[in-house]
C-alpha cells in the first residue's frame, strides 16, 4: 500500500486496477518463462528424435556400399586354396550337430583338417565317432580336453587347437554352425593379402519354426548387423563374429595367444581387435552360414542379448551409450507425446517404419538373399522396444549369465560371482 500512497490519486476503480495488475505481474512472467522453456523442451524432443533418421540414413548407404564393394572383391573364385585347420571346441551336443559337423566334411577344397577338441565324457563324442566313421577319406582328428584351469573353457580349448593344428591359416567355428560346401573356398580369399590378420562374415538361421526363432531371425537383420554395416563403413569393424573366425597363426602368436583371453567374454570380438592394434586388417565378408538357434525359452533369449550389450558396455563405453541416438522407436514415441498432431506422428513414426522396413529389407533381402522377410516385418518394432529395454537393463548389471553360470566383470575379465561380492538384486 505504501507504493499506492506515492502515485497520483486516480480515480478509486483505477488505483484497485494498478494495483492487481502489481499482484499478479510476477505470475505473469512465471507463467511466460514456463511457456517458453517448455516450447523449447518441445523443439528440443523434437530435434534428437530426428537423428535416428540420420543413423538409419547412415546404414542404408553402409549397406549398399558393403555389399557392392564385397561382391566385387571377393565374389569371384580367385584359386586361392592355402591349407586350413578348422578349429573346433566342442562342450556338449548342439541341436542337429551331426549335419553341422558334416557340412564341414563336404568342403571342396584341396587340402584340409577339422581338429576338435573334447572331454572324453562328453555327450558330442559319439556323433564325433560316427563322423569319422562316414567320411573316412577326411582327416579328422579329436583332442580330449583342453589341459587348462581357466574360466573361459571355449578359449582353452582354444589355446590346445591353436598349438595343434597342422596348418597356419585357421578357420574357427562353433558347433552350431552349418556351412556350403564353398564356404573353405569363400573365406580364404582376403588372405591372399598378407596384411590381413583376420576376418568373418555374416550368419541366418538355419530354419525359423517358433515365434521366437523369427524374433531372433529378425533382430539379427534389422538391428544387429545394421550395426555391422555401419561400423565397416566408419573403419571400425576391428571385431569377428564367433559363427566365423578365419585367422592366422601369426595374428594368434602376435598377441600372445589364446591364453592372453582365456579369462575375457566375447573372445570373438577380441581376435579382430588384437589383429588391429598389430597393424593388420580385419575384414567382413559377404559370405553366409547358417546357424542352429542356441535357446529354447524366451528367458534363454533375453539372457543372452543382456550378455551381449553388458559385455559390449564393458568393452566400448562411449559407443554403448551413443546407442541411444540409434533407438527410432522410442524417440518417435517420445516426439508424438512432445508434439501431439498428425503431421508430427506421420513425420516421426512413418520414417521410422519405413527406414526400418528398407534396412530389413537392404540388409536381409538385397544383400543376403534371406526368404520370407515379409512376414516377420510386423516384428520389427516389437524387437526394437525389447531391445530398447535390454539396452536399459544393461546399465545396472554388474553380471552376465554364461553357459548357466553368473560372472562379475572386473577390469574385463570374468570372475564367477560367487568369489566376488554379492550381486546386488538388479543383477
Amino acid at each position: 500500500m505504501i507504493l499506492l500512497d506515492v502515485l497520483p490519486t486516480p480515480k478509486s476503480w483505477e488505483r484497485k486496477l494498478l494495483f492487481f495488475a502489481i499482484l499478479f505481474l510476477p505470475v505473469g512472467f512465471a507463467n511466460a518463462r514456463g511457456a517458453i522453456i517448455f516450447t523449447v523442451a518441445k523443439y528440443i524432443v523434437l530435434f534428437f528424435a530426428a537423428i535416428p533418421s540420420i543413423y538409419y540414413l547412415l546404414v542404408l548407404y553402409s549397406t549398399v556400399h558393403f555389399f557392392r564393394d564385397a561382391k566385387r572383391r571377393y565374389g569371384q573364385n580367385t584359386g586361392f586354396t592355402p591349407p586350413v585347420s578348422c578349429l573346433k571346441p566342442i562342450k556338449n551336443l548342439d541341436i542337429e550337430a551331426y549335419e553341422n559337423y558334416a557340412s564341414f566334411c563336404r568342403q571342396d577344397y584341396p587340402e584340409f583338417e577339422i581338429v576338435f577338441c573334447v572331454d572324453s565324457d562328453d555327450p558330442a563324442l559319439p556323433v564325433l565317432e560316427k563322423l569319422i566313421r562316414d567320411f573316412p577319406e577326411r582327416r579328422i582328428r579329436l583332442l580330449f580336453g583342453s589341459g587348462r584351469d581357466a574360466i573361459n573353457d571355449k578359449v582353452a580349448r582354444l589355446v590346445r587347437l591353436t598349438n595343434e593344428a597342422q596348418y597356419d591359416l585357421f578357420v574357427i567355428t562353433d558347433g552350431d554352425v552349418r556351412v556350403r560346401p564353398d564356404y573353405l573356398r569363400s573365406v580364404v580369399v582376403p588372405f591372399s593379402d598378407p596384411q590381413v590378420g583376420a576376418a568373418t562374415c555374416l550368419y541366418v538361421s538355419t530354419k525359423e519354426s517358433t515365434f521366437l526363432e523369427e524374433l531372433q531371425s529378425i533382430s539379427m537383420t534389422s538391428d544387429f548387423f545394421a550395426g555391422v554395416m555401419t561400423a565397416w563403413e566408419l573403419n571400425s569393424a576391428n571385431f569377428t563374429l564367433s559363427q566365423t573366425i578365419v585367422t592366422t597363426r601369426k595374428n594368434i602368436s602376435g598377441f600372445g595367444g589364446y591364453q592372453v583371453i582365456e579369462n575375457r567374454p566375447a573372445d570373438d570380438l577380441y581376435i579382430g581387435r588384437l589383429a588391429a592394434e598389430q597393424g593388420l586388417e580385419v575384414r567382413l565378408l559377404p559370405y553366409v552360414v547358417q546357424t542352429v538357434a542356441d535357446f529354447k525359452s524366451l528367458n534363454d533369449l533375453l539372457y543372452k542379448r543382456v550378455r551381449w550389450m553388458t559385455v559390449m558396455r564393458h568393452m566400448r563405453p562411449w559407443g554403448h551409450l551413443g546407442l541411444v541416438f540409434t533407438w527410432g522407436l522410442p524417440w518417435a514415441v517420445a516426439a508424438v507425446l512432445a508434439y501431439p498432431s498428425a503431421a508430427v506422428a506421420a513425420a516421426y513414426l512413418g520414417s521410422y517404419f519405413v527406414f526400418r522396413i528398407a534396412i530389413t529389407w537392404l540388409i536381409g533381402g538385397w544383400g543376403m538373399k534371406q526368404r520370407g522377410l515379409w512376414k516377420k516385418v510386423p516384428l520389427i518394432p516389437l524387437w526394437d522396444a525389447l531391445a530398447f529395454l535390454i539396452w536399459l537393463v544393461s546399465f545396472g548389471r554388474k553380471t552376465i549369465r554364461w553357459r548357466g553360470i553368473d560372472y562379475l566383470l572386473r577390469e574385463g575379465k570374468l570372475v564367477p560371482a560367487a568369489s566376488g561380492p554379492a550381486p546386488s538384486p538388479s543383477a
